[in-house]
């Protein structure tokens, strides 16, 4: 057995003795030496080579693993619970979050264990004492059967997220073209793309936001900007001021759902450099572009 194999199979029984309380062990033969080679029953069947070791019945092996899946719940909720203490500001608040939605939130956040996901949980809660009514049910549910890699894949894109005021919504800018006119049939051809690959995007990022129901899966157009018309998009610090220089310009844009929305509250991560450079090369040939910082 190679030292690598060794590991693996004492990480494997480490986590079997975490869940169960109790450690595994390799069955003896009748010698007392671990068995080596695995023998077949009297019905022909393998018999194992390993089993718990344990003279407890099966039924108090089961009330103590039931007992040391609630103390983890328990742990787990009391460091999200303290998480939120720290992040909440003391400020003035009338409202509070309603009793029921409390109840979702521990049963939904009671699993979570990796500290990242758990900073996540705490700023919920943070956010909805502050704000009732900010997260719904629905985005804790999303939130509880989301994995750490799909967690990065939500700060990658949240990174080129922009904030429109007038919509309300949060979208990642894709790029524009201009409509064609009668004598011009063929300038929707001319779309001017960002080539989000360069932000360290992937397209399977994008594609798991998707599937997470966080971006809806259609690329959306705006309304047609006319010449002078102003945009502004908010980042976490900064914003952009887009003013069309001609008519007829249409932007291309990853909106997020109402899903996304709420759960890219939870990230504070500034633009993308490389994104807001690709921005400017990008329009700079049909926009005036202008950023300043966000107050």
């Amino acid at each position: 057995m190679t030292v690598k194999s060794a590991q693996a199979r004492i990480n494997l029984a480490n986590i079997i003795e975490s869940l169960l309380g109790y450690p595994v062990k390799k069955i003896t033969s009748n010698t007392g030496q671990p068995s080596t080679n695995q023998s077949y029953g009297s019905k022909g069947d393998l018999n194992p080579l390993y089993h718990i070791n344990s003279d407890n019945p099966i039924l108090a092996r089961a009330q103590k693993r039931q007992d040391l899946l609630l103390i983890k719940q328990q742990q787990n909720i009391e460091t999200i619970l303290a998480k939120a203490m720290e992040f909440c500001p003391d400020v003035a608040s009338n409202k509070q979050p309603d009793a029921d939605w409390i109840e979702r939130f521990i049963a939904l956040c009671e699993d979570t264990s990796n500290e990242s996901m758990q900073t996540l949980w705490a700023k919920i809660l943070t956010g909805e004492t502050l704000n009732p009514g900010t997260f719904s049910i629905k985005s804790l549910q999303t939130l509880k059967h989301m994995t750490q890699r799909e967690a990065d894949a939500l700060q990658k894109c949240v990174s080129l997220s922009s904030y429109n005021a007038k919509d309300d919504s949060h979208f990642i800018l894709l790029g524009f073209y201009k409509k064609p006119s009668l004598f011009d049939l063929l300038r929707k051809g001319n779309k001017v793309s960002l080539n989000l690959g360069k932000t360290g995007i992937s397209f399977p990022d994008i594609l798991t936001l998707m599937d997470l129901n966080l971006l809806y899966r259609k690329e959306i157009e705006s309304a047609v900007l006319k010449a002078g018309q102003e945009l502004t998009l908010s980042f976490l610090s900064q914003k952009v001021t887009l003013k069309a220089k001609s008519s007829d310009l249409v932007l291309s844009y990853y909106k997020f759902t109402q899903t996304g929305d709420e759960l890219s509250k939870l990230i504070n991560y500034p633009v993308n450099k490389v994104y807001k450079q690709l921005i400017n090369n990008a329009l700079e040939g049909e926009f005036d572009l202008t950023w300043h910082a966000n107050k």
